[in-house]
């Protein structure tokens, strides 16, 4: 037999949460060929052979949020090769409702200031007036899959704009259109960022609405749910009726299972109906723009209408004077929010407080400043206030929980990123299976391919097995790992010899091919 990549020698996990075996792994194409049990293929013959003896040989990870869409088509962006260099084979777009089609150009440049702050610098045309324009970007141009999903802000926008009220019937019309014109491109659902503008101005009613057309496609709906409009509670409780009132499964995002979080999927776990997931990257830290700590109102029209409101006397006195940033919060605090990255390159790794200090001046004054001078880019890391160690029993039951898959969230840009975007996936490896000991590497595994391929129906990927995708990592059980901290955020993981995206090696010991063999994965 010939083909083209042979692995022979490993412990083969194949995603669906079965233990390990070893077997030797065939790869011919862009399709796994044979499995076979230890030596079964020593008579064969490839172009490429690896030899992954004392290795774990699993499907590619994949990634349902992560901020680095726009970072992958590009030569040379910052973060384009974080998930990848992790196992990570399969994104997906729109996290958090973000995107910019379909949108005539003049109307994506003026969206995107608003999503700057997670996708980092753009360098397009922006001619996205219709969804195949937008994904025509990525082909023959990344590392690793892309599965496309409908960004409920740019459809929002394409219908009505920043305006900050309920959507009229035409509007929401529109907006059907708009998403069946993702759907019918491939698109596996929804996404949405209810506390971003202006996806935010949203109400139940528009999101059931939208949900209906989606599960006509057999879709899914995920998103960063409405915390700043409606409370945690009121937020879960909206996302659990959604899939009640339509069918559709949901997927919760950056959600861990503690506290009131845990009660509320107690709840919905009673009251029955509700197909639902959720995704965690598991850090005692986020990230987020500056804008997330004004109040609503103050976001219309993103940071661009900020900055021309804040030219008002009268609206900066009385902005400056409600803003609750918790920023005068003791430095003893080990809670803290940094800057990650602004305009100027200045007060990266600083708090606001510490920036006004540095400054000579009072924190409004610092603000005003920031307002005119950093945004869009003004991006923070808010550490909570808890070590590794305290904020292990909530690592320890999120990874446990059986409705539980494993995202990044990562962002790719940045002076000092979240560490998040470098490590999530391989910190798993290290941390949750090794380390806390809180789930079996098979489990873990499931959680990263297996489980979300189920969830969002995506059939050709997350398990190995014949005939699937030859979407593959191999990595070494007892050291793979993240390296990445807070004062380093981008130190590649250790321990991921190959990674290979339909049948390609694009990951060979740690460090980039060359390769760009990712492909746009449709639903159906």
């Amino acid at each position: 037999m010939e083909f083209d990549v042979i692995i022979r020698g490993g412990t083969v996990i194949d995603g669906s949460g079965a233990p390990g075996r070893r077997a030797d792994v065939g790869l011919r194409g862009d399709r796994i060929a044979s499995i076979e049990a230890p030596r079964g293929l020593d008579t064969a013959t490839a172009s490429t052979t690896i030899d992954a003896t004392g290795r774990v040989v699993a499907p590619g990870f994949i990634d349902v949020h992560t901020h680095t869409e726009i970072a992958l088509p590009q030569d040379g962006a910052k973060g384009r090769f974080a998930n990848v260099l992790q196992g990570v084979t399969t994104i997906m777009t729109a996290p958090d409702g973000m995107g910019w089609a379909p949108l005539p150009a003049a109307k994506a440049r003026e969206l995107w200031p608003s999503t700057i702050f997670a996708t980092g610098p753009g360098g397009f045309d922006y001619e996205w007036d219709t969804v195949e324009k937008f994904l025509s970007i990525f082909r023959g141009r990344v590392p690793e899959n892309v599965v496309p999903m409908a960004p409920h802000n740019a459809i929002r926008f394409a219908a009505m704009g920043w305006e900050p009220r309920l959507a009229t019937a035409g509007e929401l019309d529109a907006m059907k259109r708009a998403l069946r014109e993702w759907m019918e491109a491939g698109a596996v659902g929804l996404n949405t960022g209810l506390d971003y503008q202006p996806g935010a101005n949203s109400d139940t009613n528009e999101l059931l609405e939208l949900c209906r057309v989606v599960t006509e496609y057999g879709g899914m709906y995920a998103s960063h749910m409405r915390y700043s409009g409606a409370g945690l509670a009121g937020a879960v409780r909206e996302t659990m009726r959604l899939s009640r009132e339509t069918g559709i499964p949901v997927s919760i995002a950056h959600y861990n299972n503690d506290g009131e979080s845990a009660d509320l999927l107690e709840e919905a776990d009673r009251q029955g109906g509700a197909d639902y997931s959720f995704e965690s990257y598991m850090y005692p830290a986020g990230s987020t723009h500056f804008l997330m700590s004004l109040p609503l109102p103050d976001q219309v029209g993103g940071p661009d209408a900020l900055q021309e409101r804040m030219k008002d006397p009268a609206y900066r006195d009385r902005l400056l004077g409600q803003i609750d940033l918790n920023l005068d919060r003791p430095q003893t605090s080990k809670a803290r929010a940094y800057f990650s990255d602004t305009r100027t390159g200045r007060f990266i790794g600083q708090t606001i407080p510490e920036a006004a200090e540095s400054m000579g001046i009072s924190v409004p004054e610092f603000v005003r400043i920031l307002v005119a001078e950093e945004l869009p880019e003004a991006l923070l890391v808010y550490h909570r206030g808890f070590t590794d160690e305290e904020f292990g029993p909530t690592v320890r039951a999120t990874i446990q929980h059986p409705r539980m898959m494993v995202a990044s969230d990562g962002i790719a840009h940045g002076k000092l990123p979240h560490p998040r975007g470098a490590g999530t996936f391989a910190r798993v490896l290290r941390y949750q299976v090794r380390e806390l000991k809180a789930v079996s590497l098979e489990t873990a595994i499931n959680k990263m391919t297996g489980f979300v391929a189920d969830r969002y129906r995506l059939t050709d990927i997350g398990r190995l097995a014949t005939g699937k995708r030859a979407d593959v990592v191999v990595f070494d059980p007892d050291t793979a790992g993240d390296r990445s901290t807070w004062e380093q955020p981008r130190l590649e993981p250790v321990g991921i010899d190959a990674v290979l995206v339909n049948g390609q090696l694009v990951v060979d010991r740690g460090l980039w091919t060359g390769a760009l063999p990712g492909e746009i994965l449709r639903r159906g």
